[in-house]
């Protein structure tokens, strides 16, 4: 299940528009039992990382309507949830899905891409958008994550 439901699920549940930390950390942890409390924290920080919550004023709003989520009856997140996944690994699956390949062979040709057509000069972000193109998958979601972490290494390396 996804992170957006579990961030649902706190507002809903608990009936409330804005949460504290403390609620929210209460609700997933000690409420429900779904992870410790640092666990629960540390979903809380992915949330807003991911934008699906803004802090304002010490409390937190969710960025979405969590009316129009579809929580399952029963549901209960797995540890999946507080994994964050790379966006170049998002989309490089993405495009094993609708190509019916292999990753691995997906990744053989993005590293094909970088080596041979622009001699080692192209960045895994900008070499997966053009394998999306390729087979007609759609990428607009994973953009601004994608330019996020181009700019990231982009400064890093400048330091």
């Amino acid at each position: 299940m996804s992170l957006k439901t579990v961030v649902a699920a706190a507002f809903r549940h608990l009936r409330k528009e804005r949460l504290q930390k403390v609620e929210f950390i209460y609700y997933i942890s000690i409420d429900r039992k779904w992870m410790n409390k640092d666990q629960a924290a540390l979903l809380l920080e992915r949330a807003r990382d991911e934008g699906l919550i803004i802090q304002k004023d010490g409390t937190f709003v969710p960025a979405f309507d969590p009316a129009e989520v579809d929580i399952p009856l029963g549901f209960k997140p797995s540890g999946d949830v507080l994994e964050k996944h790379d966006p170049v690994e998002r989309l490089v699956a993405d495009i094993a899905r609708k190509a019916g390949a292999e990753t691995q062979s997906i990744y053989a040709e993005m590293n094909r891409i970088i080596s041979d057509t622009f001699l080692g000069n192209l960045m895994p972000e900008a070499a997966v958008v053009i394998l999306a193109r390729r087979y007609q998958v759609p990428f607009g979601t994973y953009k601004p994550e994608l330019k996020e972490k181009l700019m990231t290494q982009t400064n890093s390396k400048s330091d």
